[in-house]
Formats: C-alpha cells, sequence, structure tokens
C-alpha cells in the first residue's frame, strides 16, 4: 500500500537538508478542507535556514520538484505547499486493503507482545456499583482492546477495593444491626443500609470510629470472626458485580484487589526500612516527599495497619516480578491524581527503574443533577439500573419501528447497553459530567445507536446485493467528492488507533465513527448502490463493505456490539 505521507517526506527531504525525515513527517498537516489539497506542508519553520519569506520558500521548493504519478497536482497556497493525491489510487488501494484485511484492518504488531497490565473498575466490595464506576469500567476495557488490537498482550486486572478500616465500621455494623438473612435475600442495598447508618451513628457517638479501626486491626491479624464476616462480604458482593459485567461483557484475568496483597506487605516494609525511607511521624510511618512539593505519604499508621498506598506499592512491585510489564496501567479518577504521583515517586526513591513504566490514565468526575455521588448518604444511582433501563427503551423503539425484527431481546440488549457506553466514550475522559437520565436514554443524533444502526443499514445493503465483493473493482467510478469523503475516513481510521492508544483516550475511535457513519449516510442517500450497472453497484458496495468493516472494528475496540439487523 502507498504512504502518501512517506512519499511526500522523500520529495521534502531532497529539496530540504535541514530537517531529517521524522522533522519533516511531524510537520505534514492535514488541512481542513478538500479544496487545499489532501496534505500540506508549512515552510514558516524553515525561513531561518533558507533566510527567505515562506511564501518564496514553497514557490521555489515547488519549482524544483519534478511530475509525480502519485499527485494529481502539487500547488503553493502562500507559505504552504499542498499536495493533491491521485484520487484513483487513494480509493483503490484504501478499499483494496479493508477488503483484504477484512476485521484486521488497522491492526499492528507494534506492541511486540509486551505484556501491558491494564486496571480498571476497581469497586469497593459491599457498596453499590454505581453509575460512577461507569467510567473506569468502560474506559479501561476500551484501552485494553485498543492495545490488543495493536499487538500488546494486555492482563487486565480488577484491582477490588476489599481491604481497609471501612471493613471494619461495615463489621460493626452488620454485628449491631445487621441481619443475616436480609444480606443474603438483597446484598449490597443491605450492607449500603447499613454503612450509612453506621456514619449517621458514629456522627452522635465518635466511639464508633474507634471500634471499627479496632475490627479491621482484627481482620488485618487474622482473627477467625472477622476474616469470616469480610469473605462473605464479599463473595456477596462479586456476584453482585459479576451480573453487570456480564451485561457489559466485561472479563478479567485477575480480580486480585487490596486483600490479595496483604501477606505481601511485610517484605516490602522491610524493602522501605532498608533503604531508609521510612521516616516516624506521630507513630506512624511515612515517606517524606517534601523535596518533590508533595505532602508525605502515610504509609503505616500509629496502630500498625497499612493504607491504600501501602498496598499499591506492594501490587506493583509484584505485578512488575509477575508479569514483567512494559506499562502498568491505572484507569482512576483524576481525584487520585496525587496519589499517583505519591506512589510512582516512591516507586523511584526505592530504585526501581521502572517506576515510571507506571502510568495513571486519569477522567473527571460523575456528579448528579442532586448532588456529588456519596456513598456515605446512600446518594447513588445503581449501573445496574441504568443499563436495564437503557435495555427497555430500546425495546419498545424497536417494538414501535420494527416489531418483527427476529433476535428483539438480543439487539436490545446490544443497542441499549452500547448508548450508555458509547455516552461514556463520546467526550474526552478528563471531562467532568453531570449525569442525567434524560441524556443517556436519548438515542438522537451523535449516538451509538446511530452509528449501530449505520453498520446495520450497510449489512443490508450487502445482504440485497446479489454481486460477491472483491478487491477487483473499478475506482474511476467512485471519484467524487463525497464518497472521498468517505474513503478518507476510512484510510485515517488505522492512525485514529494509534493516536487512541498513545493518548489512551478512546473518545478518539468513538469521534472517527460518528463521523464515518455521517459521510456514509450522505453517500447513502446521494447514491443508490443497488443499480442495474454491474461494474458502478461492485465499485460502490467496496465502500458499503469497507464502511462496515471500519464501523465494526470501531465498535469492538469500544466493547460494544454491532448488531447486523435493527
Amino acid at each position: 500500500m502507498v504512504d502518501f505521507k512517506k512519499e511526500i517526506v522523500m520529495i521534502l527531504k531532497k529539496e530540504i537538508d535541514s530537517l531529517d525525515e521524522s522533522e519533516i513527517k511531524s510537520m505534514i498537516e492535514v488541512p481542513p478542507n478538500s479544496d487545499m489539497g489532501d496534505y500540506a506542508f508549512p515552510c514558516f519553520k524553515l525561513a531561518k535556514t533558507f533566510r527567505k519569506a515562506p511564501p518564496l520558500i514553497a514557490k521555489d521548493i515547488i519549482d524544483n520538484i519534478q511530475d509525480n504519478d502519485l499527485f494529481e497536482k502539487i500547488e503553493q497556497a502562500g507559505a504552504y505547499i499542498n499536495f493533491f493525491v491521485d484520487k484513483t489510487i487513494f480509493i483503490k488501494q484504501t478499499l483494496k486493503e479493508v477488503l483484504e484485511k477484512k476485521e484486521l484492518y488497522g491492526s499492528s504488531n507494534m506492541g511486540e507482545g509486551k505484556n501491558v497490565i491494564v486496571e480498571f473498575s476497581s469497586p469497593n466490595i459491599a457498596k453499590p456499583f454505581h453509575i460512577g464506576h461507569i467510567r473506569s469500567t468502560v474506559i479501561g476495557n476500551s484501552i485494553h482492546k485498543i492495545y490488543k488490537f495493536l499487538g500488546f498482550n494486555t492482563i487486565t486486572i480488577n484491582h477490588l477495593g476489599d481491604y481497609g478500616t471501612q471493613f471494619g465500621k461495615l463489621i460493626v455494623a452488620f454485628k449491631k444491626w445487621g441481619n443475616e438473612e436480609e444480606v443474603k435475600e438483597n446484598p449490597i442495598p443491605t450492607l449500603l443500609k447499613l454503612y450509612v447508618k453506621f456514619h449517621d451513628e458514629a456522627e452522635k457517638d465518635p466511639s464508633l470510629e474507634d471500634e471499627g479501626r479496632e475490627w479491621f486491626k482484627k481482620l488485618e491479624d487474622g482473627d477467625e470472626e472477622a476474616f469470616k464476616l469480610w469473605k462473605w462480604f464479599r463473595e456477596v458482593s462479586l456476584d453482585e458485580f459479576n451480573r453487570v459485567y456480564k451485561m457489559l461483557d466485561i472479563t478479567f484475568d485477575s480480580f486480585a484487589g487490596e486483600s490479595f496483597y496483604s501477606d505481601k506487605m511485610g517484605r516490602v516494609l522491610n524493602m522501605m526500612e532498608e533503604k531508609n525511607i521510612l521516616e516516624e511521624s506521630q507513630g506512624a510511618q511515612i515517606v517524606s516527599l517534601d523535596e518533590y512539593d508533595m505532602p508525605p505519604a502515610l504509609i503505616k499508621k500509629n496502630d500498625g495497619s497499612t493504607l491504600y498506598i501501602t498496598r499499591d506499592i506492594t501490587a506493583a512491585i509484584y505485578r512488575k516480578e509477575t508479569y514483567d510489564f512494559y506499562k502498568n496501567i491505572y484507569v482512576v479518577a483524576s481525584q487520585q491524581n496525587l496519589h499517583f504521583q505519591q506512589l510512582i515517586k516512591i516507586l523511584e526513591i526505592m530504585g526501581f527503574e521502572w517506576a515510571n513504566d507506571c502510568v495513571h490514565v486519569p477522567f473527571g468526575l460523575v456528579s448528579l443533577e442532586e448532588g456529588t455521588i456519596a456513598t456515605r448518604k446512600g446518594r447513588v444511582v445503581f449501573l445496574e439500573d441504568v443499563l436495564r433501563q437503557a435495555v427497555e427503551k430500546t425495546r419498545e423503539i424497536i417494538k414501535e419501528k420494527n416489531p418483527n425484527l427476529k433476535n428483539l431481546d438480543q439487539v436490545a440488549h446490544d443497542v441499549g447497553v452500547g448508548a450508555v457506553v458509547f455516552q461514556e466514550l463520546s467526550n474526552n475522559r478528563i471531562k467532568d459530567y453531570t449525569f442525567s437520565w434524560d441524556q443517556v436514554l436519548n438515542f438522537e443524533g451523535e449516538t451509538g445507536p446511530y452509528v449501530q444502526y449505520t453498520y446495520a443499514r450497510a449489512n443490508s445493503v450487502i445482504k440485497r446485493s446479489s454481486i460477491e465483493i472483491d478487491s477487483e473493482f473499478n475506482a474511476e467510478l467512485l471519484n467524487d467528492d463525497i464518497i472521498i469523503e468517505v474513503i478518507k475516513k476510512i484510510e485515517e481510521f488505522p492512525n485514529s488507533i494509534k493516536e487512541a492508544q498513545g493518548k489512551n483516550e478512546p473518545s478518539i475511535i468513538t469521534r472517527h465513527i460518528v463521523n464515518l457513519a455521517q459521510e456514509f449516510n450522505r453517500f447513502y442517500h446521494n447514491y443508490p448502490v443497488l443499480v442495474d450497472d454491474v461494474e458502478l453497484q461492485k465499485a460502490r458496495l467496496a465502500v458499503v463493505y469497507a464502511v462496515k468493516e471500519v464501523i465494526g472494528i470501531g465498535l469492538s475496540l469500544l466493547g460494544m456490539k454491532a448488531p447486523e439487523e435493527m
């Protein structure tokens, strides 16, 4: 396949000695509209070297460039050199590659099988799996799929919040006010009520907080009753969580949460002592980070119990020793920015060269219209409820518009759940947003259902044709501005995947397939595909097939299904 960008680099390199090939490539731009060419090279940076005005430099370079069959024309526009690719070659090679590679279009072996850990979702046991958890869950799942598609060996870890003082509090609440049958019948809502009651009562009687800490210390020390209750809370929570993961079609390679590292922290604390990085402060153990403009990190409380960061340091060391990771990615809310800055700095101080291979991928917060999500106050929206309502609304819409659709329940599930996932991944991950039922259940405009419907539309056209689609078609029949815009989006797709991986930003893919769907629907409304002219039908079907494949791949990388019918 011809790499037009590479060809432009080779053309320009002959005229520009002062820049190397990678510098020239980085300066090549894609103009905002096709009237300005398919690629453009700005000459501003060359002014000092050439000692001329940039427009004169552009003119001189163009005067020296020989004719090239890959480009229809090369023109000057002020300080820019604009390259117009040969449309027939461009169309032919782009569609041919999709037709040949099919569902592997855009994939690569750039990862070379390197191990990449993606830690995501990680809810706290005995608490609701609420709408606030969806961001880590779907962003992390998509990042894992993108890395895997590019040849990395991904390991997905659900670092469950299954340890810490809150479990001491929950044990106290259960022993004082709990009922075993109620927990068995309705686990998470019942445990949530107990957790809320504990904090309500602790405001009146602060000694309850001390009781909670004591019971967590008992748990750390292996107390039989504490362990039995903790294990039960963990098991009923996982049963609830797995129902939601099944709805989202998400699986994990490991559910090793905080508790997994409880017997491994002693060794790590010894390592920290040996390296003289621990200091005593009011009976507790800390790592001072003053010289790095960070507050101290509390490693061990004065009662001997450990903290979240202690377990994270231990987990990072365990993961490096177990998986020899290339990257250890944490998909965790931006609230934890300081925590991860401290974690990475402590690993660096401990002498681990791989410390900066630990990467925090932050995301903005979800709040409710009535305020921030607050588990202690019981102010939450259950994620399972959101997914079920989205599926139900989708089922109603399908019954109204296509009552005879086969597999109605499956399509309603795929589209309803997909609508929630797509909305989460449609904006830059770092943005905060307010959860709104109306927004989640709105299927109009640039939404998941719109993209899925475009996929189903393309599939329907292909099914209704009796012509076999292959890579032999007349590309000259497709040389039209509207069709070329579709093919440009197809050709740019592999770069979007690489950009999404480089920035750990799934929304790049989301936006790309929305734009492709819009361009395709413009094509579909302007050009009939199933025409009598066999050669023309074959050429247009190649476009339809390529669009279907790219949208299907994009949806898959987002963790969504692509229904064949809607």
